[in-house]
């Protein structure tokens, strides 16, 4: 991991350091696009081949809430774009992810080059009730998960 000693930010950029929170969820504040987006033909447009798709600032459990995770994947950044630019995210919710190289179907035998994103919509206090089931957040009768975007590659 990569910290900013100034702001005290935790920068995810690679496998290794994402894993340390391997199928931990996390609650996405923002989603910031570099210079790319998803066209009318549902096509990822990037504006180069070394620059990260995006960034997203979250929170975990593990490590706080000042983490700036970057995107570096096509099908993680198209579903994060589904999530904020496309559907968009009502007052009422929140969007949690799940990054893993632990639950992929048993025909993926290399991890290195697939999604690693599960994107999903969740009402409000989901993100607390999943990190501490103590706690019990009025869901209103709502589901867990209202809308998900779950690479094809994972179970």
């Amino acid at each position: 991991m990569n910290s900013n000693k100034q702001n005290n930010e935790i920068v995810l950029w690679k496998d290794k350091e994402w894993g340390v929170i391997d199928a931990d969820p996390c609650r996405v504040f923002s989603f910031h696009p570099l210079g790319s987006l998803v066209d009318i033909n549902d096509q990822v447009i990037s504006m180069d081949k070394t620059t990260p798709y995006a960034s997203i600032h979250l929170e975990c459990k593990k490590l706080g809430n000042n983490i700036t995770g970057y995107i570096t994947h096509k099908v993680d950044f198209k579903n994060l774009w589904a999530a904020f630019k496309t559907r968009g995210v009502k007052e009422d919710e929140e969007v949690l992810v799940f990054w893993t190289k632990k639950h992929y179907k048993k025909f993926v035998f290399s991890s290195i080059f697939m999604p690693k994103l599960w994107v999903m919509i969740c009402p409000k206090g989901a993100y607390n009730l999943l990190i501490n089931p103590d706690v019990k957040p009025n869901l209103c009768g709502k589901p867990m998960i209202i809308v998900d975007w779950k690479p094809e590659v994972m179970d």
